[in-house]
C-alpha cells in the first residue's frame, strides 16, 4: 500500500511539473520557422512599430500644440489687458508687459522646435530636441530669477520656468523609447539574415 501512494503522489507532481515545461524538439509545433514566415513576422513588427511610433508623435505633438495655443491665448490677454491674469500679475512690479509676452512668444518657440523634431523624419531630428533644451532652460533661468524675488514664492506659477523644458525632455525621452524599440525590430532583422547565412 505504501508502493502504490508513494508511486501515486509521484506520478502526481510529475504531472504538475509538466504543465510548466517547455516544449522539446519531440514535440510537434516545436519546428522551426521557415524563411518566409520568418520575413513576414519582422515585417509585421516593423509595421506595428511604426504605426506606433506614428501615433505617440502625434499625441504629443497635439499637447504641445494645445500648450502652444495656451500660451498664445495667454499673449493674448497680456497684450489686450494687462496683468490681468493671475500668473502675470505676480511679476507686475519686476517685469514690464512686453517682457511677459516676449518670454511667452520664446517659451512657443520651444514648442514649434519640439513639434519639429517629432515630426521630422532625418536621423539628426534630436538636434531639435536639444535646441528646445537650450531655449525652455533659458527661459527657465528667467522665470525662476523673478518667481525668487517675489516676496512669497508663488507654486502656482511654478509651470512657467518649467513648462517649456519639461515639454522638451518629455518629448526627448518618447522620441528614445520609440527609437530604442525600432533598434531591436533592425536587430532582429539582422539576427535572421545572420542565421541565413550559417
Amino acid at each position: 500500500m505504501k508502493k502504490l501512494a508513494r508511486k501515486w503522489r509521484r506520478t502526481r507532481r510529475d504531472e504538475d511539473d509538466d504543465k510548466f515545461v517547455l516544449p522539446t524538439s519531440d514535440d510537434v509545433d516545436s519546428r522551426p520557422i521557415d524563411t518566409q514566415e520568418q520575413e513576414e513576422y519582422v515585417r509585421s513588427l516593423e509595421e506595428a512599430h511604426a504605426q506606433q511610433s506614428r501615433q505617440w508623435r502625434s499625441v504629443f505633438v497635439v499637447l504641445l500644440i494645445c500648450y502652444g495655443a495656451f500660451l498664445f491665448y495667454s499673449i493674448f490677454l497680456q497684450f489686450m489687458s494687462p496683468w490681468e491674469l493671475r500668473y502675470h500679475a505676480y511679476f507686475m512690479e519686476d517685469l514690464k508687459s512686453w517682457m511677459v509676452i516676449s518670454a511667452e512668444w520664446i517659451a512657443i518657440m520651444a514648442c514649434c522646435l519640439s513639434i519639429v523634431g517629432l515630426r521630422d523624419k532625418t536621423n539628426d531630428h534630436r538636434r531639435w530636441f536639444w535646441y528646445s533644451c537650450v531655449v525652455g532652460s533659458a527661459l527657465t533661468i528667467f522665470w525662476l530669477y523673478y518667481l525668487l524675488r517675489l516676496p512669497k514664492f508663488r507654486w502656482d506659477a511654478i509651470w512657467l520656468p518649467f513648462g517649456p523644458l519639461c515639454g522638451a525632455g518629455i518629448c526627448l525621452y518618447v522620441d528614445h523609447l520609440l527609437e530604442e524599440s525600432s533598434e531591436d525590430v533592425k536587430k532582429l532583422r539582422n539576427y535572421m539574415y545572420a542565421y541565413k547565412a550559417r
